[in-house]
């Protein structure tokens, strides 16, 4: 278990990253990231001036003035950190065969997926999309057991979140109509297509909570993956009782063994505590000692992934946008369940 791959190796010479956007994530979650692979940053842009030229003092880098001129860096990385409207209008700017990696999710809804799709396919831009859980320790090393058939042939996969979210803290949520399927289990999704492959439907309900101002902060997913395989998601972000029964974890059982998850970073967020690894393939779980937690070494990975196929040692860019598109239908179709109602139930005998 000691064995189990749980990081991306860095090339030697990485290439520097212009990043559009200087909110939160790239404070908290990229630029330490970047900071601790040795990644360069060549440069901020963000349309609040004020805002990207703090952000760069810190970082010790330069802000841009402008799009096109953080666009016009030359021999760097494009790091999209902006809201999911913006993103075709950044792309737009990049040059032709450009690198990229975009913040999730890739867009809105699915037409805009589709928008960004034919955008970097007519300007021949290489792109990652941010769904960095599948890089986190923990995962990297629960796909290695997998694939070392350690678990056996995977039957079960099982998500129960109870959580108390302080969605407060990201206040331009309050008047969005998809917010916690696009915005949050979005990540589990894109980690369960990652393990599994792509599901051929689902049934799922989101709904909001009377506590609670958000369009939608719960949510039931149920992956079909034919008779083989039995994918559940239970997700609750208004569980406010305390510590005690709280819970964010995955559990996936083989038909030789089983693993179970814990997602600290959501635990008491956003301090958070430490993730968990558990495995069990003779009888007795173990835990994994991990090098790192979802924040920040899941960024680190995903970085470290991109920087090598940037630099011409990964042939395939792992969780590229044409992969990301499949998540978004994955979450476009969890919506259009929800919308509609659920099988009705007989109110009465026929006799």
């Amino acid at each position: 278990m000691t064995d189990l791959r749980q990081t991306i190796e860095m090339p030697k010479t990485p290439m520097p990253v212009v990043i559009f956007g200087a909110g939160s994530i790239v404070t908290d979650a990229h630029l330490p990231a970047y900071r601790e692979l040795g990644i360069p940053v060549a440069g901020i842009f963000d349309p609040d001036t004020a805002k990207a030229q703090k952000v760069a003092s810190g970082a010790d880098t330069q802000a841009f003035n402008t799009v096109k001129e953080a666009a016009g860096q030359t021999g760097v990385v494009f790091d999209l950190a902006v809201p999911p409207a913006a993103i075709v209008g950044v792309l737009e700017a990049l040059p032709d065969g450009a690198i990229a990696l975009i913040q999730k999710p890739l867009g809105s809804d699915l037409a805009e997926a589709d928008r960004i799709i034919s955008v970097l396919r007519r300007k021949k831009i290489k792109a990652a999309v941010n769904f960095q859980l599948r890089f986190a320790p923990n995962s990297l090393a629960l796909k290695d057991a997998v694939a070392q058939g350690l678990l056996g042939d995977v039957v079960d996969f099982d998500a129960w979140l109870a959580l108390d979210t302080p969605w407060h803290l990201w206040e331009f949520l309050a008047n969005l109509p998809r917010v916690e399927i696009l915005l949050h289990s979005i990540h589990y999704l894109d980690f369960v297509r990652d393990l599994l492959g792509n599901p051929k439907g689902i049934h799922a309900r989101t709904l909001g909570h009377p506590s609670s101002s958000m369009s939608n902060t719960r949510s039931a997913m149920m992956l079909d993956y034919s008779d083989q395989i039995r994918c559940n998601l239970s997700i609750n972000h208004n569980h406010a009782f305390g510590r005690k029964f709280q819970a964010c974890e995955f559990r996936i059982c083989g038909t030789k063994g089983a693993a179970y998850m814990k997602l600290g970073v959501n635990l008491d967020y956003p301090k958070g505590e430490p993730d968990e690894l558990w495995l069990n393939t003779d009888g007795e779980w173990r835990q994994v000692e991990l090098v790192g937690d979802w924040f920040i070494a899941a960024f680190k990975g995903r970085f470290a992934q991109l920087q090598r196929f940037a630099c011409g040692l990964d042939a395939d860019l792992e969780g590229s946008a044409e992969d990301a598109w499949h998540t978004m239908a994955l979450v476009e179709a969890a919506y259009e369940s929800s919308a509609q109602p659920m099988h009705p139930i007989k109110e009465a005998p026929n006799a």
